[in-house]
């Protein structure tokens, strides 16, 4: 991995994670080709990728990594400086813990606005097309975006995205722009004056947000220091320091509060329960509503990785503390395995 050659990022411009590890490699300063996984590329993605799944990043020896957060982790722990983690460990979990909502939770706005209206869909689906079919006459470019139009919104049902979950998706994508429109002001990144695995996390969706019609004019009317922020971390630097929780609680607790608590550790953990118990669907109340979705084993895992990363902690009275106060403490607590009677 210290091969001066530089690393190969195979993405797309249309996927968030893809465009959440370039905004982490330019951060770093880490020589690398962004590289579209189109029909050009696919035979090489392909002999590295164990899922067909972007972004994966290629090293100059071939070594592959593949998920955009382990892709951090192992990045980080080789190119430390500058930081990504608060020095104060109740900081930097409060980090890790906002980048898993905007993983999976934050995905869901984003996937939904994208597939769900027409407007949308075509905009998007034409931009994929451009992207990966970037000599196609237009003729064949336009039965392209028919095609990802019909594969695509079906893949709505995998996020939970329908009739009925519509006012709840989307009003958790605007009441997270309030949040964060009042906390931006005055301060460039989440934690302060230099990016932190959170920023690289939830930046990724919303910029995808702000390229797409409907989310985008959302934005653009109501969260003015949201999207100069997005803008800031396409190419984030390290500006300062990070701040103090006392800082930061005012503004940045009613995120933790008000979607962390309230909305996403209630539908992961009602996820992680229903794959314990065998189930295939589950349904979660979120602020009085039901959520009805497929069971997802990946987010069951992932939730397992972030109690694991509690649990690793030393001393968590300062954090517990901050979990309490938000209502988070509860669903960060281990399980104990089911009974076998």
């Amino acid at each position: 991995m210290d091969d001066p050659r530089p690393l190969r990022l195979f993405g797309s411009e249309l996927s968030p994670y893809s465009v959440k590890v370039r905004s982490y490699l330019r951060f770093k300063r880490l020589p690398h080709d962004w590289v579209v996984r189109d029909s050009s590329t696919l035979a090489e993605f392909q002999r590295h990728a164990r899922l067909p799944l972007i972004p994966l990043v290629l090293a100059p020896d071939g070594t592959a990594m593949q998920d955009s957060t382990p892709i951090i982790d192992a990045l980080e722990a080789r190119h430390p400086e500058p930081s990504i983690h608060p020095a104060d460990p109740a900081l930097a979990f409060l980090s890790a813990l906002i980048e898993e909502y905007a993983d999976e939770w934050g995905n869901k706005p984003m996937f939904h606005y994208r597939w769900f209206y027409e407007p949308d869909q075509v905009s998007a689906a034409e931009r994929i097309a451009r992207e990966t079919m970037p000599d196609a006459t237009a003729e064949a470019r336009a039965g392209a975006c028919e095609m990802i139009r019909q594969r695509m919104v079906p893949r709505l049902s995998f996020v939970g995205s329908s009739e009925q979950t519509r006012d709840l998706i989307e009003g958790s994508f605007q009441r997270q722009l309030a949040i964060l429109e009042p906390h931006l002001v005055g301060r460039r990144y989440l934690f302060g004056d230099r990016p932190a695995l959170a920023d690289f996390g939830l930046f990724a969706q919303l910029y995808q947000c702000s390229t797409d019609p409907t989310p985008g004019a959302i934005m653009r009317r109501s969260a003015p220091h949201v999207l100069a922020w997005v803008a800031r971390m396409l190419g984030p630097r390290a500006e300062g320091e990070f701040e103090t929780w006392a800082h930061l609680e005012p503004t940045l607790a009613p995120l933790l509060r008000e979607e962390v608590s309230a909305v996403f550790l209630p539908w992961t953990t009602a996820n992680a329960r229903a794959l314990a118990a065998g189930e295939k669907e589950f349904t979660a109340e979120l602020g009085g509503r039901p959520f009805a979705q497929e069971t997802q084993r990946y987010h069951a895992k992932s939730l397992g990785a972030l109690r694991a990363r509690y649990a690793g902690l030393g001393d968590r009275s300062a954090l517990d503390v901050i979990l309490r106060a938000t209502g988070c403490l509860d669903a960060l607590q281990p399980v104990a395995p089911p009974s076998r009677g």
